[in-house]
């Protein structure tokens, strides 16, 4: 038998045995995609993460993802296959640097985007997702001064679609950061036809350059249902994979970051988790998140927030 079905065969027996779900993120690699029970972006894992009946999930993304499954579900065990698998975005904005910050302006409402860590959402008054940023925003009285962390790109985007003028926390995620310009109109130059489809935490100049600018499942959804065949797809290649899977008939490109020698832009956090490490991650239960009782408490409460909102 093939070494690889027999460790995936493992692998869904354990899952069967002990309960357990396997959550994927997007930009995980396929095969971990194809295992996984359920795959979505932040805000379709934060839901799932809520539901689940099962009572161990193993979380095939980045730490604050894990952490927020946790937060949702504090009765569940959560497990991470790899504990490198940080954020540069999360870990973009230290918690003492956005305390001290946040209290420079007191009246102001905190918005943080998911993709920060426990300790940020504790002293946060509602989360965020690219999915829901707009709808969360516009929740807010028009009167009420607002920060918005982490994301610079992501936050300046917020506010020219909102009329906003929040108070941006200087953070950037380093695949969305690196996206060339210079590249991706050399490949409109051999693909004429192609549409630039952009995540909003890409920099201004790929967005004004931008044919359509959504979330990672907003951007699933435009190339199943619009008319073009070729896209060139400014987020991280994790998922093509979706896409390739919905519309096999048409051809995607991923954007090429300013230094690649492969021409894709991979996140090195989302990229460390592969099915060995789910294997022993579940067999043996290892690799827990755990988070302290108070901070849990706090986070959940902007997480709640936005959920209900959406």
């Amino acid at each position: 038998m093939d070494s690889r079905f027999l460790l995936i065969s493992k692998i869904r027996a354990l899952k069967e045995r002990k309960n357990a779900i396997i959550l994927a993120h997007y930009y995980q690699e396929p095969e971990i995609q194809d295992i996984a029970d359920f795959v979505g972006d932040s805000l379709d894992l934060s839901r799932k993460s809520a539901e689940t009946k099962a009572n161990i999930i193993v979380f095939a993304g980045v730490h604050f993802m894990a952490e927020t499954a946790k937060i949702l579900s504090p009765e569940k065990k959560v497990l991470l296959p790899d504990l490198q698998a940080g954020c540069s975005l999360a870990e973009s904005c230290p918690y003492e640097d956005f305390k001290n910050f946040r209290d420079q302006f007191p009246d102001h409402v905190v918005v943080a985007y998911v993709n920060t860590s426990a300790q940020i959402k504790a002293l946060t008054d509602i989360c965020c997702t690219s999915t829901n940023a707009v709808q969360v925003i516009n929740s807010i009285p028009e009167k009420q001064k607002i920060i918005f962390a982490p994301d610079r790109n992501l936050g300046n985007y917020l506010n020219s679609l909102t009329g906003r003028n929040m108070v941006l926390w200087d953070g950037a995620c380093h695949v969305h950061e690196e996206f060339s310009l210079e590249k991706i109109l050399d490949i409109k130059k051999v693909h004429p036809k192609a549409k630039l489809i952009a995540h909003p935490e890409c920099q201004k100049p790929i967005l004004i350059a931008a044919n359509f600018i959504g979330s990672t499942s907003a951007l699933l959804n435009y190339t199943q249902r619009d008319d073009s065949v070729e896209f060139i797809v400014a987020t991280e290649s994790g998922i093509l994979h979706q896409m390739k899977k919905r519309s096999p008939d048409k051809l995607f490109i991923p954007a090429p970051p300013i230094d690649s020698t492969c021409g894709c832009n991979d996140c090195k956090f989302m990229k460390v988790h592969s099915l060995e490490k789910i294997y022993t991650s579940l067999n043996e239960e290892v690799h827990e998140i755990n988070l302290p009782k108070d901070i849990m408490e706090k986070a959940r409460i902007p997480i709640q927030r936005m959920l209900e909102i959406n």
